[in-house]
């Protein structure tokens, strides 16, 4: 016996973009926290749906944090909390995917490497220089560098004092490791790319060193352009072009 399933009906998917509705007016404070909903039927009436469907997309918002009922008194408006940023893992395997990250860490990496240069201590720059000198010797041991060169990236978020800049640093690195691996394997094999790589590098430390924040700036954003293209360039495997 096969079953033939059905689309959502038609209440289920207005409930959904009812909740959705309601969900950005608390979010961007139109409805405020500690806000009484008006009643079922007269919020069913201005929304042109059904108190059926009401109910649902209430329930929904219940749910999540948003809404809360109150016994004898009605439906009112929570303060809503913050939304994780969460990347959708399967999208992200694709090489369009992988370029977009790198575009917004372009972004991140530049002003980073500004603030390092303007905030960076000789410590800062010594912790650096020895993430530099991980990458290169884990190549020259066989290695692909890419826990090295994510340290390296870390070290000079951690120079920029911002401890949130370390930590999206961190949230990004995971969804570019695959990537990163497999161009590093192909950069490896060919002296040139990997010491371009280096130059790279090199150039941003040496700008960060000399509390140079444009240069920094410049370096870093130019790096990034770079790692993107060696990405494109090589076909990278494991990843679906769209």
């Amino acid at each position: 016996m096969s079953l033939d399933l059905p689309t959502p009906p038609l209440a289920i998917r207005l409930a959904e973009q009812v909740a959705d509705l309601l969900e950005a007016e608390i979010r961007c404070g139109r409805l405020s926290a500690g806000e009484k909903l008006p009643t079922e039927r007269l919020l069913a009436a201005q929304m042109g749906v059904s108190r059926t469907v009401l109910r649902e997309a209430v329930s929904r918002l219940k749910s999540a944090g948003l809404l809360e009922s109150r016994q004898g008194s009605g439906v009112y408006v929570l303060q809503p909390g913050f939304v994780p940023l969460q990347f959708d893992r399967a999208g992200s395997s694709s090489l369009q995917a992988v370029l977009q990250i790198i575009e917004l860490r372009r972004g991140i990496e530049a002003e980073v490497a500004a603030l390092a240069a303007q905030r960076r201590t000789d410590a800062d720059v010594d912790d650096i220089r020895a993430a530099m000198a991980a990458i290169v010797a884990a190549v020259d041991q066989g290695g692909d560098g890419v826990r090295e060169d994510v340290q390296f990236h870390r070290r000079i978020a951690q120079a920029a004092a911002n401890p949130y800049m370390v930590h999206t640093l961190d949230y990004l690195a995971q969804f570019l490791h695959e990537a990163t691996r497999c161009t590093r394997a192909n950069e490896a094999r060919d002296s040139r790319l990997m010491q371009d790589v280096i130059d790279e590098h090199e150039a941003i430390i040496a700008a960060i060193a000399a509390g140079d924040a444009a240069a920094a700036r410049q370096a870093a954003a130019q790096h990034m352009r770079n790692a993107a293209g060696r990405i494109g360039q090589t076909g990278t495997p494991g990843l679906s072009p769209g």
